[in-house]
């Protein structure tokens, strides 16, 4: 920055020019933050500026390495990790794109172990799968790490238990296991493990998560082909669940779920032996994103805690999982129903047969508060008739949102239809006096 002064006890005269760096007068710590922001290779690039940046970079405690940006890319990060001065290297990120420039990952992570490493994210976007082994020499004994990512062509071969004492986030996308010993070895060598996300892409007959520690937990399953084996899930103090696209599998078993508090389910269907709602009988919070057609319902069964429910509209008999979960659900407050897609789907306008409870459920008698329909098919007069029921026997209902789908402006017949429909509603005579109806309908304007 240049600036212009005029004559003063500096004995500076007019026109002469005094140069100021205002961001190198800066604290250590902000300027340590500023370049934490910034991608490693540039923070680097910063030591040329003066002497008072020559080494600060080696100092940020958040370093993050691309290889698409490096000519000679394991050099490099050896190279800055060596330099690397902090006590504490809060996190070490390294997305490699070709696998040649993998070959001394072991290396790099030993060395950023070394640092006492709390973060680690490893991806590699190369396609031949499991071509990386991650060092099984590295999993004996880590006393810091506390977050560990691995994502793309990697192999974990673990023949006797890792040991990650302070690890309480593991991701695992796509990752390959040698085997179910491997699964096993890791898991068991995380006893602070709290949270495990993991996209299935892997040939592992029975994927085995026994973790007492574990609070949440996420499976996506991203191979929906007919297959042998399943999951078994052990996590006494497992709080949240989360399970997608699970089919066709022999057994989804969930044992000693008692803490479980929230859980979302989506597609998962046609497993031969399992005990997937039954397990979620106890939970608050349940979001179903699924067929009754294709999945074992809990007979007789009640979810006697459930108080928020949510409910995807583009599944078969829907309707028919509705009458189900209101009718053992008696404390339920908060109903939301939601169809994902954007548009009027064809499909949808055959309608479905809806079989309403034999009795009005005890829920709606005494506890629903909030109801809402997002992607509200205005046009279907079953779904007219789920509206109509919730409002006409939800006696403490205080507030129910019905949302449609866009329409065009320039489609001004049927725009007027949809206003004739929800204006049928709004004269329903509801079993509560205070519920407020809010109709909201949206309207596309194409140029």
């Amino acid at each position: 920055m240049e600036q212009k002064g005029k004559t003063g006890g500096e004995g500076l005269r007019n026109g002469d020019v005094v140069n100021k760096d205002k961001i190198s007068e800066l604290p250590e710590d902000l300027l340590l933050h500023i370049l934490s922001s910034l991608p490693t290779e540039i923070a680097i690039t910063t030591s040329v500026l003066s002497k008072r940046w020559r080494s600060l970079w080696t100092l940020v405690p958040n370093l993050k390495f691309d290889s698409e940006y490096h000519y000679r890319f394991s050099e490099n990060v050896c190279r800055s990790l060596i330099l690397h001065k902090a006590l504490v290297l809060e996190s070490f990120h390294l997305r490699v794109e070709y696998e040649r420039d993998a070959s001394d990952v072991g290396i790099l992570v030993g060395i950023a172990f070394a640092r006492h490493l709390r973060k680690l994210v490893l991806t590699f976007e190369f396609q031949d799968e499991g071509s990386v082994r991650f060092p099984s020499v590295l999993c004996i004994f880590n006393n810091t790490l506390e977050i560990l990512k691995l994502e793309g062509s990697i192999l974990l071969d673990l023949p006797s238990p890792g040991c990650f004492k302070s690890l309480r986030e593991l991701h695992l996308y796509y990752v390959h296991f040698k085997d179910e010993k491997s699964v096993c070895n890791l898991l068991c060598g995380c006893p602070s493990l709290e949270d495990l996300v993991v996209h299935i892409s892997d040939n592992v007959e029975t994927f085995t998560v026994a973790v007492p520690s574990l609070q949440r937990l996420t499976i996506n399953d991203s191979y929906p082909e007919e297959g042998k084996g399943g999951y078994v899930i052990n996590a006494p103090s497992l709080k949240y669940l989360n399970l997608k696209g699970i089919h066709r599998v022999e057994f989804c078993l969930i044992e000693n779920a008692v803490e479980l508090v929230e859980a979302k389910i989506s597609d998962v269907s046609y497993i031969t032996n399992e005990n997937i709602l039954e397990t979620l009988t106890h939970t608050k919070r349940l979001s179903l994103n699924l067929s009754p057609l294709q999945i074992t319902y809990p007979i007789g069964k009640i979810f006697d805690q459930l108080l928020y429910l949510e409910l995807r509209t583009n599944r078969k008999e829907w309707r028919n999982l509705l009458s189900l979960m209101l009718d053992r659900s008696p404390k339920l407050q908060i109903l939301k129903l939601i169809d994902p897609y954007h548009f009027d789907r064809e499909d949808s306008l055959n309608g479905q047969e809806w079989n309403q409870p034999t009795c009005v459920p005890e829920c709606l008698l005494f506890h629903l508060e909030t109801f809402l329909w997002t992607g509200y098919e205005w046009q279907l007069e079953d779904e007219k008739e789920v509206a109509t029921y919730i409002l006409k026997n939800a006696r403490r209902l205080k507030k129910a949102t019905l949302s449609t789908k866009p329409i065009e402006s320039k489609e001004l017949e049927k725009l007027e239809k949809r206003r004739q429909m929800l204006n049928e509603l709004t004269i329903v005579v509801r079993a509560s006096n205070s519920c407020h109806l809010v109709c909201e309908a949206d309207t596309y304007s194409w140029n």
